[in-house]
């Protein structure tokens, strides 16, 4: 467990460790004055920028990254695709047109015994739809739609880039605390050459720790964008259908795929009970109930 938390903070935390390490190579900091101590508005824009750089660096590689990820076939609307596959492409299209979308997202199978699914991409004009082959084969025709009703209700609603606003706002205060607590611990060590040394490993360290502190934050929005997404595929597919969709998920929770831990946060299953505050969707049967009494 401990390990699919960290594969999935590494996705983030590489990102702005390596602009952090490019930065400090270059020597592009400024936020430390000669005479001593911390300009905290200078390093409040330094960490702004290392913050939102690799927030948006990840948004715009997101679609891609998924296809090579997950090795998801990407169906061409206008190619030759069998009867299934049409139909999969037309259900997403018009779930979409229905969600007031005027640009269709792509529509890709990846080969995978989980029952699942999931929706990135930069942004609305450029998504992706991506369904399992498990999922395909074990769910009927009215639970497929509601899982694809869900997704593109996350395009819809515009979640993977407030997603990543948010992540761009938590990687500044992580970035800038971090800072703020290298340059305390340093200032302990009374020899000047160590005192580089500890600074650049003190940043590395607390930057991985005020992290793993700040996903907590960005799991707990990313769970209340879960019932949003519920309550949208609702609108546009039913809401039996939303609801027969998460039991069916329900009945085959067992099978999720755990190999790709750094995407998990794209689908739509849930993870154990134990893990609820690392856990990036509500527990299904908290979705159920509420759609229900809705």
């Amino acid at each position: 467990m401990f390990k699919r938390i960290m594969l999935f903070i590494l996705t983030n935390v590489l990102v702005i460790t390596t602009i952090s390490i490019i930065f400090s190579i270059f020597g592009i900091q400024g936020y430390i004055r000669e005479e001593g101590g911390i300009d905290f508005t200078a390093l409040l824009i330094f960490s702004a920028i290392i913050g939102f750089t690799g927030a948006l660096i990840s948004l715009a590689m997101s679609r891609w990254m998924a296809k090579k990820a997950m090795n998801v076939q990407v169906l061409n609307p206008d190619g030759p695709l069998n009867d299934y596959e049409r139909r999969i492409v037309e259900t997403v299209h018009r779930i979409s047109r229905t969600a007031g979308l005027t640009d269709m997202p792509e529509v890709g199978i990846y080969h995978s015994p989980e029952v699942n699914a999931f929706a990135t991409g930069p942004t609305k004009k450029r998504s992706l739809v991506a369904l399992s082959t498990g999922l395909l084969e074990q769910m009927d025709d009215a639970a497929v739609e509601g899982v694809i009703a869900h997704e593109i209700a996350h395009i819809a609603n515009g979640d993977m880039v407030t997603m990543t606003l948010l992540q761009g706002v938590i990687n500044t205060f992580v970035v800038f605390l971090s800072r703020i607590a290298a340059y305390i611990v340093s200032n302990l060590v009374k020899s000047d050459s160590m005192r580089h040394i500890v600074h650049f490993a003190c940043i590395i360290v607390f930057q991985i720790v005020f992290s793993i502190l700040g996903s907590l934050v960005v799991m707990a929005f990313s769970r209340y964008r879960e019932y949003h997404a519920d309550a949208g595929a609702a609108a546009y597919a039913g809401k039996d259908k939303m609801i027969h969709a998460l039991q069916s998920l329900k009945r085959t929770i067992n099978q999720v795929d755990t190999s790709q831990t750094s995407l998990n946060t794209m689908k739509i299953s849930t993870t154990p009970k134990a893990m609820k505050l690392f856990s990036s969707h509500p527990d299904l049967d908290d979705r159920i109930n509420r759609l229900s009494q809705s």
